[in-house]
């Protein structure tokens, strides 16, 4: 009777720890928002294209770590592909709209680096599977010592065989070029585990060698291609500090043209009435290895960052998301 009893009780304890098990795994499985991108015939235009209507947009939250901890925020995201492209759509609202990135001032006297940084939003994908990251988003690729500051931790992944794709745009950096700069993310090295994609791009810092004031100012000869932002092919070496009065103000990142795979992810922007919206695009599959190639029978895992006039480790991060391809 005892034996008959325990095997009873090894039975119904088995079967309760695999229901928690089963239940425990949807909980988990419920909370990853899933973001459809619907199928469509022909390509958004532009930010406000009827075909975005026609999508479901998904609200996704972000929690703020660092100076932002305690704050939390969302996105509103829309998907939407063709046959060749993928496309998103992100609304998100934004207060100060942010575009200095330290630009220069001059005073009358000397220059000095303006208060402020930039805007900006982030995606990160599974190019190759990351550890973890379909269930912990980006949280799993900051490494760094028990207890040390933010800055002291590195953005890379665990291993050499795990490896992810990086879309980032950026307010004063890339948008300019209607782009987003693309990269992606290896183990670490000395600082950090993210890479540039082969090819131009990036931006480069405008200073002289004692770093006292900018080196390059909007060829006069030229018009500006982006007003209010030099770009670094519309600028000229300065010869004659004497030209400049008090207030003048010179971009001190100036954005450099993309190209090759670096130069993949379009996009298009807007602030207004207390907020952005962004669109980014790029081919289902590049053929680039420093990409991910888009199945449309796949799902794929992703996490996004946000910035607002913030350091790489000032952010509001979301949890890990899923991309699926409607029919």
């Amino acid at each position: 009777m005892k034996k008959k009893t325990s095997i009873m009780f090894v039975f119904f304890l088995t079967l309760a720890v695999s229901w928690l098990t089963v239940t425990m795994d949807q909980a988990i499985s419920a909370e990853v928002k899933t973001i459809v991108a619907a199928k469509a015939s022909k390509a958004p235009i532009s930010l406000d294209d009827p075909l975005w209507q026609k999508t479901k947009p998904v609200d996704v939250p972000f929690a703020g770590k660092e100076k932002f901890a305690g704050k939390n925020t969302s996105v509103t995201t829309f998907a939407i592909y063709t046959d060749t492209e993928i496309y998103f759509l992100f609304k998100w609202n934004d207060a100060t709209h942010s575009i200095t990135k330290g630009a220069w001032q001059f005073d009358g006297e000397k220059w000095a680096h303006q208060k402020g940084d930039e805007d900006r939003i982030s995606l990160l994908f599974e190019i190759n599977r990351i550890n973890n990251f379909a269930t912990k988003g980006c949280a799993i690729t900051c490494h760094g010592p028990a207890g040390a500051p933010a800055k002291e931790f590195k953005f890379a992944t665990a291993s050499a065989a795990e490896k992810g794709d990086l879309w980032h745009w950026k307010a004063v950096r890339s948008d300019p070029y209607k782009s987003a700069d693309d990269g992606w993310l290896t183990v670490a090295g000395e600082k950090t585990g993210r890479k540039d994609d082969v090819g131009g791009g990036g931006d480069v810092r405008n200073e002289t060698t004692d770093k006292t004031k900018p080196k390059w100012m909007q060829d006069p000869a030229r018009k500006p291609s982006v007003p209010g932002i030099l770009l670094a092919e519309d600028g000229i070496e300065i010869t004659d500090y004497s030209i400049f009065k008090a207030n003048d103000v010179i971009t001190y990142r100036l954005p450099q043209k993309p190209s090759g795979s670096r130069g993949d992810v379009k996009a298009e922007s807007r602030y207004r009435d207390g907020g952005w919206m962004v669109m980014l695009s790029r081919k289902l599959e590049t053929a680039n290895d420093d990409d991910v190639a888009f199945n449309v029978r796949k799902k794929y895992s992703f996490a996004m960052a946000l910035f607002d006039d913030s350091s790489d480790w000032d952010s509001y991060d979301s949890e890990s998301l899923i991309l699926e391809f409607g029919r």
